[in-house]
């Protein structure tokens, strides 16, 4: 029975499959990211009442951001599901398909002088679908390079999956200066703003490709053959034990078949807490840096646009590099000790950063994002396979994905509101370094608590062991 478990996996061209995780990544966080900086830069005035305080309004703009970070956990759920249950290419593919409708759709809204209440309340929809399809694509993206890596090098090719993230950073951030640049301030407002949303239709060509040229992951191949196995034999048991036919006793079974989700919450609540726990530093600082920390240079230090753009751009070409780098020792040492590391070192920084960014200097900005951003890539860079290993095959998307979106919520959803408003209480930036350290302290504690992971072996749960 062991032997027909095993997928075929020598046709696997692990370069192809590692370069089309990085580029899945790559365009699903553009998307998502382009809606930060636009929610910091443009949607305050656009999309809300003219005769709003600008506080309010960057409040309410920050709101619509939170609302991609609440749909995030459902979307795992609900990708997690499918992933676990008809492939992880399939639930890939679906979720990019969404992102790229959503992004396009916000790109092509009327705003608050043309449709009134109605515009904000658009806007939540369409990033409500943006959270869905990124709750969905992590798990996917990740999976699609992990499931198919050698077992030693999980954490680095995983990596790749996670290097979406400076690379969107980059992209997202670029673009805006390209549109700041190219036309006048007048023009980007009224429609330049639009362009970047307008690209991600390139993630619908991506999509189409997954779908047409790649095979899905050796794992999740590995689990439908032995499924197939062991539903013939019980489905023959059932059927005579019952008395009934094939088709009726296939039925039976299929009523009875739970849930991945639920799978993965009952067996593993522990797991999915502290996966959730040691995610919010990395997602939650790196938020305030990228998104927050945009509004309050241009709006409390008077910065201009470009400068913190390009402080974002610069920390990101730095930090990018990283992600491998530190999840190939993760490979050698394990996945703890260099997290740890990470968490440490971000908490040390969250009070330095808004010290150098608050001088208002070009190259202290550029070292406080630099700073910020490699520290938070030395955690986030070995999260993947961290968590992809704590859960079996058959629900492995689903546990993986709920931890790594609960955490998205608790972590970068909040962040960028709960910064403005405890800048506009105590009119001063350490407040906001004290929650970063906040944050990075609960993902040092649920980290500690875990049991290492990396010589773990992809396995499918009890089920395996019992065929």
């Amino acid at each position: 029975m062991a032997t027909a478990a095993k997928a075929d996996v020598s046709g696997i061209n692990i370069g192809r499959v590692t370069l089309t995780s990085l580029a899945a990544s790559s365009i699903e966080w553009y998307d998502f990211f382009i809606y930060g900086t636009a929610a910091a830069l443009v949607f305050p005035q656009l999309f809300f009442p003219k005769d709003m305080p600008l506080f309010v309004a960057q409040l309410a703009s920050f709101s619509t951001f939170a609302v991609g970070f609440i749909a995030r956990p459902i979307g795992g759920m609900i990708f997690g599901h499918y992933g676990d249950r008809l492939g992880r290419k399939r639930a890939l593919v679906i979720a990019m398909m969404i992102m790229g409708v959503g992004t396009t759709g916000v790109g092509l809204m009327p705003g608050y002088a043309t449709l009134g209440i109605a515009a904000p309340l658009l806007l939540i929809v369409l990033r409500f679908a943006q959270g869905l399809a990124v709750g969905g694509q992590w798990g996917g993206a990740a999976l699609l390079a992990i499931e198919n890596a050698p077992k030693h090098r999980r954490g680095f090719f995983g990596s790749f999956a996670q290097m979406g993230v400076p690379v969107g950073v980059i992209l997202s951030n670029l673009i805006f200066l390209v549109m700041d640049q190219v036309m006048s301030k007048q023009d980007f407002a009224a429609w330049g703003w639009r362009i970047p949303f307008l690209i991600s239709v390139l993630l619908v060509i991506l999509g189409l490709y997954v779908q047409l040229r790649l095979e899905d992951t050796a794992d999740f191949k590995a689990l439908q053959a032995l499924e197939a196995e062991q539903q013939a034999k019980a489905v023959r048991e059932l059927a005579t034990e019952k008395a009934v036919s094939l088709d009726k006793a296939r039925a039976i079974l299929r009523a009875e078949k739970t849930s991945p989700i639920i799978q993965a919450l009952v067996r593993h609540p522990k797991e999915i807490l502290l996966a959730a726990g040691s995610f919010v530093a990395a997602n939650g600082t790196f938020y305030i840096m990228i998104v927050y920390a945009v509004s309050y240079a241009t709006k409390t230090l008077a910065v201009p646009k470009s400068t913190i753009l390009w402080a974002v751009i610069a920390g990101s070409i730095v930090s990018g590099p990283v992600l491998p780098i530190t999840a190939a020792l993760s490979d050698r040492f394990g996945r703890r000790g260099v997290f740890l590391a990470g968490a440490a070192l971000a908490l040390i920084w969250s009070f330095p950063f808004f010290m150098l960014l608050n001088t208002a200097r070009v190259p202290m900005m550029i070292l406080a994002m630099i700073g910020g951003l490699t520290f938070n890539s030395v955690m986030y860079g070995l999260q993947a396979a961290m968590m992809t290993e704590m859960f079996s095959t058959e629900f492995r998307y689903s546990g993986a994905s709920l931890g790594y979106q609960i955490g998205a919520i608790f972590g970068g959803g909040f962040a960028p509101i709960i910064s403005t408003a405890l800048f506009e209480k105590y009119h001063s930036a350490t407040p906001i370094s004290v929650y970063m350290a906040i944050l990075c302290a609960v993902s040092f504690l649920s980290v500690l608590v875990l049991t290492e992971t990396y010589k773990r072996e992809h396995r499918i749960a009890e089920r395996a062991a019992a065929a």
